[in-house]
């Protein structure tokens, strides 16, 4: 994934996911939308993790993402988080975490739309 970012002109800062998700930390260039971004790094991925055996013939990552702005001031403490995102949600399920973000910051949702089987 940081070879996908730094091929779209991103510096990669932080990188790390667990069974059902993956964050990313990284200074976006200019010149590409989060949509875009996000559908590059879904796609490349996608393909070479097919090619890692017939046990992974079938994935797919789920159609929607996350992104959010992260101050500079906050870069180390938000690196920590996604370096340990085994421990952390042994406390913590993804979904109650994000549940909690959005809450946290005034974002409306429609829980519908959150989830994917």
């Amino acid at each position: 994934m940081g070879s996908i970012l730094r091929d779209l002109n991103c510096i990669p800062i932080a990188i790390n996911g667990v069974s059902d998700h993956f964050h990313i930390l990284c200074v976006m260039s200019k010149n590409i939308a989060l949509s875009k971004l996000a559908e590059e790094v879904k796609r490349h991925s996608s393909r070479w993790i097919k090619t890692k055996g017939d046990y992974y013939k079938n994935f797919a990552w789920q159609g929607g993402y996350g992104g959010f702005s992260v101050s500079p001031s906050l870069h180390d403490k938000t690196r920590k988080y996604i370096e340990n995102q085994e421990e952390h949600h042994k406390k913590l399920t993804f979904q109650e975490e994000y549940l909690l973000f959005l809450k946290e910051y005034g974002i409306e949702y429609d829980e519908t739309y959150l989830w994917t089987d």
